[in-house]
Order: C-alpha cells, then sequence, then structure tokens
C-alpha cells in the first residue's frame, strides 16, 4: 500500500510548540495533509506518554490509532513511537550538541529506554531532553535494549544542533558514532538540505536519507515527509529505511532547500546573509559587526563534500520538491499566509480533493482549473516544475519564497507567461 509518513514532530510539551500539539489535532491534521503514519515524538516526557498510552490503541505490528476513531477503519491515521534527544556533550577537546531521532516498537521498549534516560537527566522538563550523554553512548543504551529501535541523527547540517552542524558537529558519522556507525541507517535532511546536497558526499551513500517535519505547531506537519510502498506495519516501515529499495520507499518529499532558515551563512542581528562564496571573502566574519558569521548548510555542503555538484550516485531514493498548498494560493492571490481568502480557497481545494498532498502532487492540472482560480492552478503547476524564485534563508531566518516573479501578472503559463 502506497502511504506517507512524518516521523518527527514535537508534542505541546516541547518548548515553543503550539498548545494543539495534541494526539487529536495531530490526527485531524494528518487527514488534511494526506499522512497515514505519524511519529508521536517525545516520547521521553511523562505526561506526553501518559497521554499516549491513555489514547492509543495497538493495530498492525508495532503502530497505533487513537482509541476514539473507528476500529479497523484502514483510512484511521497510525502512530508509530518516535521521539527526539538533544545530546550535549564534550569530545576531543569540543562541545557537540547532536539530536538524534529514536523509533520504537513498543511501549514495553519505550518504559525500558526511559527509565535508562531518566537516571542521566530529566525527562519531565521538556518533551526534547537534554542529556549529557555522548550520542554514541545514546545509540548504544537505546540498540541493547531493542536492537529493533531505529537511531537516526536528525536535521543532519543544522549549525548549532546536528551531526554535520558546523557549530557543534562531527565531519563524519563515524567521528560520531564510532563503532556504533553500523548501526546507523538513515539520516534527515532537514530542512534547509535536499537529497542532492547529500549526494556529494561519499560516506553518506551507505544510508538511506529520510525527511520529516519537525512540526511545531499541526498544521506544519507534512512540510516533510517519506512515501513508501509497503504494508503498513513498523516491521516493514524500518525495513524499507534499512534497505535502501526504492520499489519500498518511493520517494522523500522536500522543502526547496533555500526556505530552510539555515541554508546561507549570516548574522540575523546585522541582517547580512551570504552565499560560501561571498562569506569566504570576508573569512567567515560579518562586515558589520566583525563577529563571526553563522555557518549555514550550504557552506558545510561544500566543506565536507568530495563529488561535484549534481552528481547523483546509484540506488538512490527519489524526491520532490514541494511548497505547502497554503503557501501557494497566499502567493497566487497576494494576500497573506492564514488570511480569510486564503484560508477559504484551501478548505475548498481539500473538500474537493481529500487531501493536500493529492492537490499538490497527483491531481490533474485540468481538474484544478475546474475547481479553483487559474492562478492557483498554474502556481501549483509551476512548484512541481520547479519554476520558484527563492531568497535563501539564513541564521535562523526562514528563506522567502515565490512562485510569481515582482510585478508578474498571474496569467496561466500556457498562455505566455515569462519566467
Amino acid at each position: 500500500m502506497k502511504f506517507v509518513a512524518d516521523f518527527h514532530l514535537h508534542s505541546k510539551y516541547s518548548r515553543a510548540t503550539s498548545r494543539d500539539m495534541d494526539l487529536e489535532n495531530l490526527d485531524k491534521w494528518a487527514k488534511i495533509k494526506g499522512i497515514k503514519v505519524l511519529g508521536t515524538g517525545d516520547f521521553t516526557h511523562p505526561e506526553w506518554l501518559r497521554n499516549l498510552k491513555e489514547k492509543l490503541t495497538p493495530t498492525e505490528n508495532g503502530l497505533f490509532r487513537l482509541k476514539s476513531t473507528k476500529s479497523g477503519n484502514t483510512e484511521e491515521t497510525r502512530f508509530i513511537l518516535t521521539t527526539e534527544i538533544s545530546c550535549i556533550y564534550s569530545k576531543k577537546g569540543k562541545v557537540r550538541k547532536i539530536h538524534t531521532i529514536i523509533f520504537a516498537p513498543s511501549f514495553e521498549i519505550v518504559d525500558k529506554i526511559n527509565t535508562h534516560l531518566g537516571w542521566i537527566g530529566n525527562l519531565a522538563a521538556d518533551g526534547r531532553p537534554i542529556l549529557g550523554l555522548d550520542a554514541k553512548e545514546l545509540a548504544k543504551i537505546v540498540l541493547n535494549i531493542s536492537q529493533n529501535c531505529l537511531v537516526v541523527p536528525a536535521h543532519l547540517y543544522t549549525p548549532w544542533f546536528s551531526l554535520f552542524g558546523s557549530r557543534s558537529g562531527f565531519d563524519s558519522i563515524e567521528e560520531c558514532f564510532e563503532d556504533y556507525s553500523k548501526y546507523i541507517f538513515a539520516g534527515e535532511t532537514g530542512l534547509s538540505s535536499d537529497p542532492p546536497m547529500s549526494w556529494r558526499n561519499s560516506t553518506l551513500d551507505k544510508i538511506t536519507l529520510i525527511s520529516n517535519s519537525d512540526a511545531h505547531s499541526p498544521s506544519k506537519i507534512g512540510r516533510e515527509a517519506n512515501v513508501f510502498d509497503t504494508e503498513i506495519s513498523y516491521p516493514a516501515i524500518i525495513g524499507a529505511i534499512k534497505e535502501k529499495d526504492p520499489q519500498k520507499f518511493l520517494y522523500t518529499i522536500e522543502f526547496y532547500p533555500e526556505e530552510g532558515k539555515y541554508h546561507y551563512d549570516g548574522h540575523r542581528l546585522c541582517g547580512i546573509s551570504l552565499s560560501p562564496q561571498e562569506s569566504k571573502k570576508y573569512n567567515n566574519i560579518c562586515p558589520n559587526c566583525g563577529r563571526p558569521l553563522t555557518i549555514g548548510v550550504l557552506n558545510r555542503i561544500e566543506q565536507l563534500a568530495d563529488r561535484p555538484n549534481g552528481f547523483k550516485p546509484e540506488n538512490t531514493i527519489p524526491f520532490k520538491s514541494l511548497i505547502p498548498l497554503e503557501e501557494i494560493i497566499a502567493d497566487a492571490v497576494g494576500q497573506g499566509v492564514g488570511t480569510v481568502t486564503v484560508e477559504k480557497e484551501y478548505k475548498n481545494l481539500i473538500e474537493k480533493f481529500g487531501n493536500e498532498f493529492n492537490v499538490l502532487i497527483d491531481v490533474p492540472r485540468q481538474e484544478l482549473e475546474a475547481v479553483t482560480l487559474p492562478e492557483i492552478a498554474e502556481g501549483i503547476t509551476r512548484v512541481r516544475e520547479g519554476k520558484v524564485f527563492i531568497e535563501p534563508g539564513y541564521d535562523g531566518v526562514y528563506g522567502k519564497i515565490r512562485i510569481f516573479s515582482k510585478g508578474e501578472q498571474k496569467i496561466p503559463s500556457h498562455q505566455g507567461t515569462l519566467f
């Protein structure tokens, strides 16, 4: 069965998250987006875990559904037990800050993981707990409890909190996880990078690249995701990731990486945004205040790459770059996300075609034009074709993305619009 999965998100018990990040809203928005399998996030948090145990019931092997939904209904959202751990520790004379996603097959395994991690740090302090624990030791603890768990380095290149982060990371998986590197089967691209950027690093050929939303509010789930064609069960999903089989793991859904908030180098306080080449001219120093720039994902890719831009290795999982539907509608009608006009048209398209991913990926243009403005149908088509204008994000500032050029009359491209 073909389905969409988003594994990495946070509950309302994580810092800077919406109070609406509860199971009922996640279930509701998964249906709106077209997501079949959704990570629970934050299973290390005692209160959230209590919520999960009270409100979820087992379905297929290792997956769960809301008890309040109709039993056996194949349309219902399935939940998979996941969490993210922040490891902050010193190694080889440098402070390391590594975020790691953990997948677990049962509440019994989760309880064992939480018991062990609870000896190390305060799991109740945050949905994404901060532990003074080497990432390698985290992998050792989790995998010694169950080999069926999956340990995945999160948002691989984010400057401050990732395996390859310019401020606190390493230069290789082996440097971070040492003898446990052979159990690292996947890495998360993160919003500021996409698979072709990682394809330039030959050492990553052995792992599978996955993509997730890292959502902090329900409407953000699915902004990055994974598309599978397997039976819906924990073993089948984990197996498809480990095997890197494009017949089972069909493709990832990606943000345009420039839209991510750490794509370029820069200094947010000074409003300075620079490409890697420009940063080099300034010796990675902000030309405005003289302080070090925050080195972004693209620059870090360049540092680690041993292949030219555009190289595509064999046995890769394909990807599709998309823009959230509300952003497309907003640009097409010249209004902001969240305005009445945009919300109304978003609901119209969801009601007509079932869910957001259907609209963004599958519905033919002719069918879109029959139910919505031609400008919106044109915008969706352009995104599918990669015809967009992007001002890259930097130092925590999201990139700005446009489908229509400034001043362009929004006329369908088959009528002669110039890009």
